[in-house]
């Protein structure tokens, strides 16, 4: 289980990526759909380098337990 949350962090950022790709898809077509992936990829960008940073903090905790 604790493998596959590594991971988790990347599919944020994917998710992130993939949001912006579709901004610039609706954005001459559809305003309000444009909008929702703009606010999509601003929360999930977040949520990647949050999970990131304290996923590097608790390894570092743990490598320092170890020892």
């Amino acid at each position: 289980m604790k493998g596959f949350l590594k991971y988790t962090i990347y599919i944020n950022l994917i998710i992130s990526i993939l949001s912006v790709f579709m901004v610039f898809n609706f954005w001459e077509t559809d305003r309000t759909r444009a909008y929702v992936f703009i606010f999509l990829a601003i929360v999930t960008g977040f949520n990647f380098f949050f999970r990131r940073h304290y996923h590097k903090k608790f390894e570092a905790r743990k490598r320092e337990n170890q020892k």
